[in-house]
């Protein structure tokens, strides 16, 4: 942990002295030329501090209560926990993230893995197979260099295994960490849809020497038609499938001391720590993963929805920490207005952004009572206004997004504002 503190630590600083540019949305045109730290030690506000619109933001209150919920969460279910780093692809909340109790990162493709490495991350969950000979090698050259990096990934198919092993034949010092990925069913994404796919892949793990067979892992979220009860079921095969794995030897590899048991996205963590409870005891110690990775910024669209925490309200309720403030630009008519936000800042692939808050100088942010987002253009909010609604061109307007893997990605540089619009940080993202 040590190593993985500082080596962080270094990278997170170096980010701060990168030049602030035209590169940075909404940033304060004054600005320019400053550093990154040289900026955030200004303490501007939000408001008053000449950021220019549209400009995304996270609230740093929120954000800290949503670290902790889900610490407390985890912990208390007996949970580790990897949240899916893609959500943000932000090294310093990834950082956060490791100081609230994460055992690791969740990525996708290895280029997050790779930012995740730059900044020292030393536990690294890839959810996917890997196949890319280059990447593999890649891996391979970093778990050589670095006897602490620990490194698991999908595999869903022999002809995975194959390939694998192809690329990584004679590159690695010690056997690469494998989870079979069990599927979520027809017409779901991917996985072996069987378990008796699942034997057959863990049967070619077991035949070469370049991986090694250490848990089992999926993805809850894509059971068909998921509801309480097929989620759970899936999740029963999921735990039937390591211990039968188990009975058969499977995770007899030399050197394996735990057998990881992994799945959990933002929406159904709750029936994941539910089934866990019922994982039976195994040869090994079990690592019971957690992947979820919304809850870091929550939303005020898909997630605030199906978000376990409104099936468990006594655990607790996250809060939507993302705000894009954008200006009243257009009031063609008095139903229809245009705000300067668009598709290029606003994630719209589940849920529009909602109108929250209204903002004119002189005077108190107040709700956006009878506006709404009825669409977006490239770089337009269209609005639609009831009678008497108080909107006028020059009005800052907050809103609130929904999906924060499609809002986080738009933006390079986002202001992380208290209450009072004081901006403390600046969060550098990498897609």
């Amino acid at each position: 942990m040590g190593t993985e503190s500082s080596e962080s630590a270094g990278a997170l600083a170096r980010l701060a002295t990168d030049r602030v540019d035209a590169r940075f949305k909404g940033l304060p045109p004054d600005a320019d030329g400053l550093t990154v730290g040289e900026l955030t030690a200004e303490r501007r506000n939000l408001f008053t501090g000449g950021f220019t619109t549209p400009v995304l933001t996270l609230s740093a209150e929120h954000l800290t209560h949503n670290l902790e919920l889900m610490e407390t969460y985890a912990a208390r279910h007996g949970l580790s926990f990897a949240p899916h780093g893609k959500t943000s692809m932000a090294p310093q909340l990834f950082r956060r993230q490791i100081d609230h109790g994460a055992w690791g990162i969740t990525l996708a493709v290895p280029h997050q893995v790779r930012v995740a490495r730059q900044f020292g991350i030393q536990r690294v969950f890839l959810a996917n197979e890997l196949v890319d000979p280059s990447a593999l090698r890649w891996i391979a050259s970093e778990l050589a260099a670095d006897p602490d990096f620990r490194f698991i990934c999908y595999v869903d198919s022999v002809r995975g295994v194959e390939l694998m092993d192809a690329a990584l034949a004679g590159a690695v010092t010690r056997p690469l960490d494998v989870v079979v990925e069990l599927g979520a069913g027809e017409g779901a994404r991917t996985g072996a849809r069987t378990e008796a796919e699942c034997a057959a892949v863990a049967d070619a793990v077991a035949a070469v020497p370049t991986l090694r067979l250490v848990g089992v892992a999926g993805y809850e979220g894509e059971v068909p038609q998921a509801n309480p009860e097929r989620v759970r079921t899936w999740l029963r095969r999921l735990v039937a499938l390591a211990a039968d794995f188990d009975k058969a030897g499977r995770f007899a590899a030399p050197s394996v001391e735990e057998i990881v048991v992994s799945a959990g996205g933002s929406a159904w963590f709750d029936a994941v720590a539910d089934v866990f409870v019922e994982i039976p005891e195994l040869s090994l110690p079990v690592l019971k993963l957690l992947r979820s990775g919304a809850y870091v910024s929550h939303d005020d669209g898909h997630y605030r929805h199906v978000t376990p925490f409104n099936r468990v309200p006594e655990e607790g309720a996250l809060e939507p920490a993302f705000r894009l403030w954008t200006q009243v630009v257009s009031r063609p008519s008095p139903e229809q207005a245009f705000a300067n936000a668009g598709k290029r800042d606003a994630a719209y692939d589940l849920d529009l952004p909602f109108a929250q808050v209204v903002r004119r100088e002189g005077t108190e942010e107040r709700p956006a009572t009878g506006i709404s987002v009825t669409g977006l253009s490239d770089q337009h909010a269209w609005l639609h206004t009831d009678p008497g609604a108080d909107l006028e061109v020059g009005d800052w307007l907050g809103l609130g997004l929904s999906h924060p893997c499609t809002s986080f990605d738009k933006w390079q540089l986002i202001p992380l504002a208290e209450a009072d619009g004081t901006v403390v940080d600046y969060i550098r993202t990498f897609f």
